[in-house]
């Protein structure tokens, strides 16, 4: 893998440079190091039965940065009732639900948007916040493949051209942490 592109939302760039350069450097190193066989077909697809280019790229990268010692960070949470209307009562067994950010080394997390049908805005805007207002991040890294690369993905991926564009439209908020949005491609 290679790194192709990059956008800073809140100064993300300045920030992280600044606050954690040593793990940018190691993050930038994790994803070159990233390495994966092209399928027989030429293609990635998930049409090819041998080979799922965002499964295989996403425990790639997973496994580099695992093996630096960033670590996968989930939390519980739970469903207020206090909402409801007309009466209507908590249901007594919610699932557990919980959110995760998918690696987090002291104070930096990471989300690796592959394969991910969801819109990775989201994640920067939200989910990098709450894990920051709960203390556990202070700066965020979105990885996401540029858009040449999601067309050779299974559908519903979303890709970075697409993501920096809501980001601009959407501006930044005053809740905002400082976040970096990285483009890959093969």
């Amino acid at each position: 893998m290679r790194l192709a592109a990059q956008y800073s939302h809140n100064n993300g760039l300045s920030e992280i440079s600044r606050r954690h350069a040593s793990l940018l450097a190691e993050l930038h190193d994790s994803i070159i190091c990233a390495e994966i066989s092209a399928p027989k077909s030429g293609r990635y697809t998930m049409k090819d039965e041998l080979f799922d280019l965002s499964v295989d790229l996403g425990e790639e990268l997973g496994r580099q940065l695992s093996t630096r010692g960033w670590t996968k960070l989930t939390i519980g949470c739970d469903s207020p009732s206090i909402s409801y209307l007309g009466g209507r009562k908590a249901e007594q067994h919610f699932p557990v639900e919980f959110r995760e950010v998918d690696f987090v080394k002291y104070g930096l997390g990471v989300e690796v948007q592959f394969g991910k049908p969801s819109l990775p805005v989201c994640s920067a805007c939200a989910k990098m916040t709450i894990f920051h207002n709960l203390g556990h991040i202070d700066c965020g890294i979105e990885i996401v493949p540029v858009k040449a690369l999601a067309l050779e993905m299974s559908s519903g991926v979303s890709y970075f051209e697409q993501f920096v564009w809501d980001l601009r439209q959407r501006g930044v908020a005053d809740i905002d942490i400082p976040v970096l949005i990285l483009g890959i491609d093969a």
